[in-house]
């Protein structure tokens, strides 16, 4: 998952937001000192009787804390989805959303009033039950601008939330916004009393309502969970305990699984995917976790759209997903991949022609185009890397790599000194409807403060659209209007993805029954037993 901060919030604040989650990562880092279950004979194997251990390898350490209302690493955000609950979850492997915490979807009562309620008996892992209240807060605290919370840019249509008895819940609406049952999977529900006595403390050692509880965690070496007993929602825990090994080097991850220390790993190398395949299961999903191309519209040769156009059209992409990927990812087409239920054909299509670049180039005035392109060191990235300089190579731009860690990168990004940047980012941890995945790239910070494209009438034109397209009633009108947002952003091309990659993921069929691999970032035990 890429480097994230929230759309629409200022540097200052969303700089303050960050120094509490360092404080609190700094927590949590240390928690390991507490002791805990030992890192090697924990791995036993259960009779799928809910009494046995799953081992697994995550591919990215622990960046931030575990506070829901503003983690951004994806292995917490992953550890999340077993810690708390919301009222509406999204369902791991579908990400279609089902109730958690609601006993059943938000009721409408009208156009902008729902109502939801919670289960009877519901009690967050220090036995204290889930109230009303607690969902008041949990919403509140988010819709609090001084909290810069992650989540905000997700939930502006809320207008009101308030406590109808106990167990009733009751929003109501700025407008009539249609994805309401659905989007408020991205609020997860925390104890009022936990959060209020020591929200730094809470970030590091979360407590939630979910099927297994936190019990330990080391910055970079492993996240132990335990079963939550008293659980009595529909996803109750299938195993005694969980630890997941955070293993960011690949070769250590397929080691793991080759030995059989760990049941499962995310984030498979492609070099290594058929190999493993031949002892374990293996499966790579099609995701909207897109590499994209990014331009400092700033600087007046990237200001022109036409040199922007002329960088897609001279990578060779299928070569770059053949070589370097073994075949898991599909070229852009559009913004999302054509297997998404939205996903809408752009008007511009960007295939490999060398010609069309160099002929938009020259139509722009832009001589001998030399730049420097920052990428992630994500390993597949690094990858890819060696594959763009030579496309642009043979199309005579000269691009020097700049390859560092993804927070060094973004550091030169917010501060504006950058020309362009390849990155990895998959909003769609947080939902996959088109109006969610937009509003991350092109709605508030990112074009605002991190591309330059804010003065624009094409991000004018975006905005507007993609309000018209929230308060639209019907289906159809959603879907001509988000067709109307692709067709801008990819001829405009500020910000735009090159690719839609697979996930491969491994995993031991007999060890792990009910495990289904992610069409996102990080791995689910959710309703998974350990044989």
């Amino acid at each position: 998952m890429p480097e994230l901060r929230p759309a629409g919030v200022e540097r200052r604040t969303f700089l303050r937001y960050t120094g509490v989650i360092g404080a609190a990562a700094a927590i949590t880092a240390g928690l390991s000192a507490c002791g805990g279950p030992s890192s090697t004979a924990d791995g036993a194997a259960g009779k799928g009787d809910g009494n046995g251990t799953i081992e697994a390898g995550l591919s990215y350490p622990l960046s931030t804390g575990f506070d829901p209302m503003i983690t951004s690493g994806a292995t917490p955000y992953a550890a999340n989805m077993h810690f708390f609950e919301g009222l509406v979850d999204l369902d791991p492997a579908t990400l279609v959303a089902r109730p958690a915490l609601a006993t059943e979807m938000p009721k409408k009562i009208n156009a902008t009033t729902y109502r939801a309620t919670l289960r009877d008996g519901a009690t967050f892992h220090d036995g204290s039950p889930v109230t009303a209240e607690d969902v008041v807060f949990s919403f509140e605290r988010i819709l609090d601008e001084k909290n810069a919370s992650l989540m905000a840019q997700f939930v502006p249509f809320i207008d009101t939330i308030t406590a109808v008895d106990t167990r009733t819940v009751e929003f109501k609406l700025k407008y009539a916004f249609a994805l309401f049952p659905s989007r408020i999977a991205v609020a997860r529900i925390v104890p009022k009393k936990i959060v209020e006595a020591d929200v730094k403390g809470f970030d590091a050692k979360p407590v939630g309502s979910g099927p297994y509880k936190f019990v330990e965690a080391t910055r970079e070496d492993k996240i132990v969970f335990e079963k939550y007993d008293k659980y009595n929602g529909p996803h109750p825990a299938k195993a005694k305990k969980m630890i997941w090994r955070l293993m960011s080097d690949q070769s250590a991850r397929v080691s793991a699984m080759e030995s059989g220390r760990v049941q499962a790993i995310e984030d498979v190398p492609y070099i290594d995917v058929k190999r493993l395949s031949a002892t374990t299961k293996t499966e790579s999903v099609q995701s909207f976790g897109l590499l994209f191309l990014m331009f400092n519209t700033a600087d007046k040769r990237f200001a022109d759209k036409r040199v922007r156009q002329a960088l897609h059209y001279a990578l060779d992409t299928e070569k770059i997903i053949t070589t370097a990927m073994v075949g898991n990812a599909t070229a852009a087409t559009g913004y999302v991949p054509s297997t998404h239920p939205d996903y809408h054909k752009a008007a511009t299509t960007y295939t490999h022609d060398v010609a069309k670049a160099e002929k938009l180039l020259a139509d722009a005035g832009v001589g001998k185009l030399r730049f420097t392109v920052l990428t992630t060191d994500t390993g597949w990235v690094k990858d890819i890397a060696p594959l763009l300089k030579e496309s642009w190579a043979a199309a005579g731009i000269e691009a020097t790599l700049d390859i560092a860690q993804s927070a060094a990168q973004y550091a030169k990004v917010d501060s504006g000194d950058f020309e362009v940047l390849v990155a990895p980012g998959d909003p769609s941890v947080f939902g996959n409807d088109v109006d969610l995945l937009m509003r991350w790239f092109y709605y508030g910070f990112w074009p605002e403060n991190r591309y330059g494209w804010a003065g624009t009438a094409e991000y004018k034109k975006v905005k507007q659209l993609l309000d018209k397209a929230a308060q639209a009633a019907d289906e159809a009108g959603r879907k001509e209007l988000w067709g109307q947002i692709t067709d801008i952003v990819a001829d405009e091309a500020a910000l735009y993805p090159i690719l839609h990659r697979k996930l491969p993921t491994a995993w031991n069929e007999k060890a792990l029954p009910g495990f289904e691999p992610l069409p996102t970032t990080g791995l689910s035990f959710v309703d998974v037993s350990r044989a």
